[in-house]
């Protein structure tokens, strides 16, 4: 099946995953790791993913140059050209702004999908379709357009999307007016929010065309837009290393959520279903995962484990371990780190990791 050459990605996969500490460390985080025990990384497989609906030329990975040489061995094959080293983090604005123009060297008519590196999706063929449906959207119209997830229980760990329910994009009732963004909530706000019908987990996967998003960022982010454009000829050329290095130097940190999304006037939303986890936590990861009788997700062949319940269990394939009397945990070993912890504090992992670091410096990390 022939492409359509004016398809893009952007794979956004910068992050350093603290809170999978200590599988996920800042030589090596969670986007590199064969964290599904599927055989293949997590930019693998979502790079797979995107090769259905985007030439493979015009796939791009943006990431912190540190990680350069795992790109490179990961996804071998890919062009140079593709994948962006930003030399210090940034948020997701100066991502995609850098993305975008070197994207607008090659094609100006460019629709362009932008999604994390790391998350699961189980229904990829509704994944496909649906972003079909956002790509000729936004080919139609001057839109932004964010995928939502239809929740299944009143999560606290992601921010939502409130749609207005009569709200639909031209002929196409599958997509709706973005009413607002909200950021993550209390329990008991969030239950109100899957109540409510109206609200969407905010999945993190935009969808434009190269027109509409550069229009506006030099409305909601000028100071950012201009940074980039003055590269506008340098983009692609032995130059652009040097001029990224200074650009990102002078660049707010500043997500393109906050950035555009939540200020621009022509954003929707496509209620979705096809199976998406974050798996930002180790509780994500234990939910999609595999488990035996007593609820345990075990990986690692030599596991036993006695009176344990419902624990996550990840340990090195030729470690011996024998655990008897432990509910609702996370036992997690990576190289010489151990980390036992209930699953119900998980969110002093990065706790953790900050004490780790003063206490011990930054080998473990």
């Amino acid at each position: 099946m022939s492409l359509n050459k004016d398809n893009y990605c952007i794979i956004m996969a910068g992050g350093i995953g603290s809170r999978f500490w200590p599988v996920s460390k800042t030589k090596k985080p969670k986007q590199f790791i064969d964290v599904l025990g599927v055989g293949e990384s997590l930019l693998q497989t979502t790079y797979k993913r995107f090769e259905r609906l985007c030439p493979k030329e015009n796939i791009y990975i943006v990431t912190n140059k540190q990680y350069r040489d795992i790109v490179f061995e990961q996804l071998a094959g890919i062009d140079r050209e593709c994948v962006l080293l930003e030399p210090i983090r940034r948020n997701t604005a100066p991502c995609v702004a850098y993305a975008d123009f070197k994207i607008r060297r090659k094609n100006p008519n460019a629709k362009i999908v932008v999604a994390a590196s790391d998350h699961l999706i189980t229904d990829e063929d509704e994944f496909i379709s649906i972003l079909e449906k956002a790509f000729a959207a936004v080919e139609r119209d001057d839109v932004l357009i964010t995928l939502g997830i239809k929740p299944t229980f009143p999560n606290t760990g992601f921010g939502y999307i409130q749609y207005v329910d009569n709200g639909q994009y031209g002929m196409d009732e599958d997509v709706k007016k973005v009413k607002l963004f909200t950021e993550k909530p209390e329990y008991n706000m969030a239950v109100q929010f899957v109540k409510s019908g109206d609200f969407l987990w905010n999945a993190g996967i935009f969808v434009w065309s190269l027109r509409s998003i550069d229009k506006a960022m030099k409305e909601f982010l000028p100071d950012v837009y201009e940074l980039f454009s003055k590269g506008e000829n340098i983009y692609n050329t032995d130059a652009e290393e040097a001029f990224i290095e200074e650009t990102y130097a002078a660049c707010p940190s500043i997500s393109i959520d906050y950035g555009v999304m939540e200020k621009a006037s022509n954003v929707y939303v496509i209620p979705s279903g096809f199976g998406w986890n974050d798996i930002g936590t180790w509780a994500a990861l234990y939910s999609v995962r595999k488990k035996d009788a007593e609820g345990n997700a075990v990986v690692g062949r030599n596991v036993l484990t006695y009176d344990t319940r419902n624990c996550l269990i990840d340990m090195p394939k030729d470690k011996l371990v024998v655990l008897q009397g432990l509910e609702d945990f996370i036992i997690v070993e990576s190289d010489n780190i151990l980390m036992i912890c209930r699953k119900g504090e998980e969110q002093r992992i990065k706790e953790f990791v900050t004490d780790v670091e003063i206490e011990k410096g930054t080998e473990y990390l």
